[in-house]
C-alpha cells in the first residue's frame, strides 16, 4: 500500500492519531491503550462497563474523527465546486484531500477512480445502475455468491427483472464456505459480472477474491467485491486483486456514517452514464438536453456530505497510523481465543467456521431465541447484534431464523471475550440451559 501523503493539510487534528502513532511505535497493538481514544467506550450501559461487540454493524468512532467533523464545521464549512470565494475553495481542497485518502487506503492507480457515495449499499447500486442498465441484456448473467449481504442481491435482481439477465448463485458448505468448483462451473461466455463480499458480515469468512477475480477475467466478466466488512480489518490493495469495483462504508471504519466510497477503473467509469441528475454532476444544462462531467463528479449528484469526507479521512488516518497489517494480527489473535472460548459453553454451536475468518463470531444457543439472547446480553453491557444480519439466504442455508454476532475491532480485548462468556452463561442460568459440568 502506498504511503500516506502527510503534506496536505485537513480539517483534522492529531487528537487520537497520535495515541495509533505512539502504539505502533511500541510493537503489538494493545487495545486497552487505544479505546481511550473512543470516547463512547467510557460511558457506561445499564450501570456497567460498555463491553462493545457489534462492530459488523457500525464502528466507533476516535476523538480524531469527532473533532475532524467538529472543526470542518467550525472552521471550513461551505459548499464545494462551484464558489469562487476562499472558504469554498479551501472545503473543496478538503473534500478532495479526502477522495485522495482513500485511494490510498486503497490503492487506487488515481483519484479520479474514487467516487464518493453514502455508503456500501449506495455504491452498488450505482454500479447496478449506471454500468448494469447500460451493458446487461436478456440472457446475461450475474454471479452471487450465498454468503452476500441484502445490498449486493436486490440491486442485482431489480437490474436483472429490467434487462432480463439471470442471477447464478453460489453455494455456501456447511463451514460456511463457497463452493468454488461450482463457482468455476458456473463462469462461462454469457457471465457479464460477479459481484462477491470481500468478508461475510454474518460468517465472517474471508473469500479469496483475488482467485474469483481471475477466473472472473479469464472468460471476460467485471468483477465487483463488496469490502464493507474487510477494510477496516485488513490491508486492501485494488490493483493488486484486479478488482474492476470495489465498495466500502466509512461508519464501518471508524468513520462518520452516511459517506463511503466507490473504486471503479478509469476506463469503466469513463463509459458508465450518470445515474443521478442533479447539480454539480453536469457540464451543460438546456431544456434540448444536457451533458456531463467527467467522473467522479457525474455520480456525485447534489450537494456532498462534505462533512462526512473530512471525517472518512480522519479515520484512515486514524487506521493507517496504528497500521493495518497490526490490526490484522491483534483481531486474528483476538478471534482464535474468542472461538475457544464460546465453544467451552455446552449449548452453543458456531455458525460459519471457515478455515479464513475474520473477527466475526456467529452463533445459536440451545433453548435460547437470538433476539432473547441480546436482551440478556445488554443488560450486562454487552452489546451484541441478533438477527439474520441483512442475510436470509445465509440463515435459510443453514436453517436458522438469526444468530447472535459478535464482531471484533481494534478496541477489544480479552476482557471483552470474558464478559461475552459470562453474560451468556447468565443468560444460560436464567433459561435453565446449558448447565456447566
Amino acid at each position: 500500500m502506498n504511503a500516506l501523503a502527510t503534506d496536505t493539510p485537513t480539517a483534522s487534528t492529531s487528537t487520537g492519531v497520535a495515541t495509533a502513532e505512539g502504539a505502533a511505535a511500541r510493537g503489538a497493538l494493545v487495545a486497552s491503550e487505544l479505546a481511550r481514544d473512543f470516547p463512547i467506550l467510557a460511558r457506561p450501559v445499564r450501570g456497567k462497563r460498555l463491553v462493545y461487540l457489534d462492530n459488523g454493524a457500525t464502528t466507533q468512532k476516535p476523538d480524531a474523527v469527532i473533532e475532524a467533523e467538529r472543526l470542518f464545521y467550525r472552521e471550513s464549512n461551505a459548499n464545494i465546486h462551484r464558489g469562487v470565494h476562499w472558504l469554498s475553495q479551501h472545503a473543496t481542497d478538503l473534500y478532495e484531500q479526502a477522495r485522495a485518502r482513500v485511494q490510498c487506503l486503497l490503492n487506487a492507480a488515481r483519484p479520479d477512480e474514487v467516487v464518493f457515495t453514502r455508503g456500501t449499499t449506495e455504491s452498488i447500486n450505482l454500479v447496478a445502475y449506471s454500468w448494469g442498465r447500460a451493458n446487461l441484456k436478456a440472457g446475461d448473467e450475474v454471479v452471487l455468491t450465498g454468503m452476500e449481504h441484502h445490498s449486493n442481491i436486490v440491486p442485482w435482481q431489480l437490474i436483472c427483472e429490467q434487462t432480463g439477465a439471470v442471477l447464478k448463485v453460489v453455494p455456501l458448505t456447511e463451514r460456511g464456505e463457497l463452493q468454488l468448483d461450482v463457482y468455476e462451473s458456473l463462469l462461462g461466455p454469457r457471465t457479464r459480472l460477479v459481484s462477491v463480499v470481500h468478508v461475510s458480515n454474518a460468517l465472517g469468512t474471508v473469500n479469496p477474491v483475488a482467485r474469483m477475480i481471475e477466473r472472473a477475467h479469464a472468460v471476460g466478466a467485471r468483477v465487483l467485491v463488496d469490502g464493507a466488512q474487510a477494510v477496516a480489518h485488513q490491508a486492501v490493495d485494488v490493483q493488486a486483486l484486479g478488482c474492476d469495483f470495489y465498495a466500502f462504508s466509512g461508519h464501518k471504519l471508524y468513520g462518520p456514517t452516511g459517506i463511503g466510497a466507490l473504486f471503479a477503473r478509469h476506463e469503466l467509469l469513463a463509459a458508465m452514464p450518470p445515474w443521478q441528475g442533479g447539480g454539480d454532476m453536469i457540464r451543460t444544462v438546456s431544456f434540448e438536453g444536457s451533458t456531463w462531467a467527467d467522473a467522479p463528479q457525474r455520480f456525485e449528484a447534489g450537494t456532498p456530505n462534505i462533512a462526512g469526507a473530512v471525517g472518512l479521512a480522519a479515520a484512515i488516518d486514524y487506521v493507517l497510523a496504528i497500521g493495518l497489517d497490526r490490526i490484522a494480527e491483534h483481531e486474528h489473535r483476538l478471534l482464535a481465543h474468542a472461538t475457544e472460548a464460546v465453544q467451552r459453553i455446552p449449548g452453543l454451536r458456531l455458525i460459519g467456521t471457515a478455515r479464513d475468518k475474520a473477527g466475526i463470531l456467529s452463533f445459536v444457543v440451545d433453548g435460547i431465541h437470538p433476539h432473547d439472547l441480546g436482551t440478556i446480553l445488554d443488560a450486562e453491557g454487552v452489546a451484541i447484534r441478533a438477527g439474520h444480519h441483512c442475510a436470509m439466504p445465509v440463515m435459510t442455508r443453514f436453517g436458522i431464523p438469526g444468530t447472535a454476532r459478535a464482531s471484533l475491532a481494534l478496541y477489544n480485548d480479552e476482557r471483552d471475550v470474558a464478559a461475552l462468556v459470562a453474560a451468556i452463561g447468565k443468560a444460560q442460568q436464567m433459561f435453565g440451559t446449558g448447565a456447566r459440568k
